[in-house]
């Protein structure tokens, strides 16, 4: 029996999946598969700077005399540590970076996004692709997780071996280690995955245990766990 990819198995089911964070809410669209509208957002307030008067320049400020941090005259210098967080840099940003972030924290509060993914989407809002990469790189995402939570939208929906799944998270265009970090930490029982795989091809086809065993291999299940579930739907 020839091979049915995951793709037409789907299709069969005709199962639309919606990767949300609340049933309950009214989610935007993604253009890559449904209509874009319009999230609406307060503007972005960068001026979060601390302005200080400095009285006579040959002051010194020990470092005693600030318990938080060392003030320095010369404002061209940056902390590292503080030039790690993902925020807006100064409040020189222009008015399409300003919006670009706003735009990639309203998208990543109710769906998941690689990186490049969420660059591709604010370029389809027809952001600049520099004023894109500004609201990926500034929205405070934490891409490892985004992987995550997008496993585990996937294995809530369908059934995916270890490897199926890292494939997907690739076609969603996260790294092979965010991917990786995903399906490793999604908490799927890959036996219970195949099982599960195995029951919706029966339900739209017939196979005989040993094509059965073939067609969840070449979804990349192990054979250990291909027997496993060939045994417990009957087999």
């Amino acid at each position: 029996m020839k091979k049915m990819s995951k793709l037409a198995l789907i299709v069969l089911i005709t199962i639309p999946f919606v990767a949300c964070n609340s049933s309950s809410t009214q989610l935007p669209d993604i253009h890559s598969s449904m209509v874009i509208s319009e999230v609406s957002s307060k503007p972005y307030n960068s001026d979060s700077s601390i302005a200080f008067s400095q009285n006579n320049s040959s002051e010194i400020l020990s470092s005693s005399s600030s318990p938080i941090s060392e003030i320095e005259s010369d404002s061209s210098t940056i902390n590292d540590e503080q030039a790690t967080i993902s925020a807006p840099a100064s409040k020189n940003e222009t008015m399409g970076q300003k919006n670009a972030v706003s735009s990639a924290k309203s998208y990543i509060s109710f769906s998941t996004f690689s990186y490049q993914g969420l660059i591709e989407q604010l370029e389809y809002e027809q952001f600049s692709h520099e004023d894109a990469v500004y609201g990926a790189d500034n929205c405070g995402a934490d891409w490892n997780e985004q992987a995550l939570k997008s496993a585990k939208s996937y294995i809530e929906f369908s059934s995916f071996s270890y490897q199926g799944l890292i494939d997907q998270l690739l076609y969603e265009k996260f790294t092979p280690e965010q991917a990786a970090y995903g399906a490793d930490n999604c908490g799927a029982d890959w036996n219970e995955q195949a099982a599960k795989s195995a029951k919706s091809y029966l339900e739209f086809s017939s196979f005989s245990r040993d094509g059965l065993i073939d067609q969840l291999e070449y979804e990349g299940f192990t054979h250990d766990q291909a027997i496993y579930a060939v045994e417990a739907n009957g087999y």
